[in-house]
């Protein structure tokens, strides 16, 4: 089958709701793995002991359940308990959830590598322990972990296709449906395999960028 470049040009426009959709479930999915990792991984350091073997519990469920069945479940048990959201709200949900527990080991790594020494000066100077947490330790430990943070990041970028499971109409469910139409799926696999691409050396690069200011910040 050879390439139609002015076929896939011309489909390329149908592409750009569907980007933005990724883009908006990446962005949000990130946001709450990021905030809601740091808490669990705040809580698995917790020195009430119940507190933090429910929080590892809770961790490694996820980690070891796929993210298609987290999904589903959400999409199809959600409303059973009275809470209904929309697939797309719920896929980004899923989303959060499921990479907050990978982020909440990244943010326990970084914060285990903050020298003890740090929480001993903090207490010379007289500041309390969520003042020396927010202002000393956590900034450190954020520092350290951002490389494998953008991992993620890209991660969760591809993993977005999972999401048309749930009737969300992403790249990969747009590039299917025009095939579907045209019998042509060649173009339209392609453009998404460049549109991944694209995505990911950008959140890369976004990612080295905000290292390099966070190891300024902190040298």
């Amino acid at each position: 089958m050879i390439f139609d470049w002015n076929y896939a040009l011309g489909i390329l426009p149908q592409f750009a709701p569907a980007l933005w959709i990724t883009l908006q479930a990446t962005a949000a999915g990130m946001l709450l793995a990021l905030t809601l990792g740091l808490v669990l991984a705040l809580l698995r350091r917790c020195d009430v002991a119940w507190v933090s073997w429910l929080t590892a519990g809770v961790i490694e469920f996820v980690r070891s359940t796929p993210l298609l069945v987290q999904i589903y479940f959400l999409f199809y048990v959600l409303p059973e308990t009275g809470m209904r959201l929309s697939a797309f709200a719920t896929g980004t949900l899923a989303l959060g959830v499921h990479y907050a527990a990978y982020c909440a080991e990244v943010y326990r790594a970084g914060l285990d590598a903050v020298p003890r020494g740090q929480w001993d000066a903090a207490a010379a100077l007289n500041l309390g322990p969520l003042r020396t947490l927010w202002r000393i330790i956590v900034p450190q430990a954020v520092a350290r972990v951002v490389p494998a943070l953008g991992n993620y990041l890209v991660a969760m970028f591809k993993d977005t296709p999972l999401l048309s499971a749930i009737t969300v109409v992403e790249l990969l469910q747009t590039a299917k449906m025009i095939g579907a139409e045209s019998f042509r799926y060649v173009e339209a696999l392609t453009l998404v395999g460049v549109f991944f691409l694209l995505l990911s050396l950008g959140a890369a690069a976004l990612i080295r960028v905000v290292e390099g200011r966070l190891q300024v910040a902190h040298a």
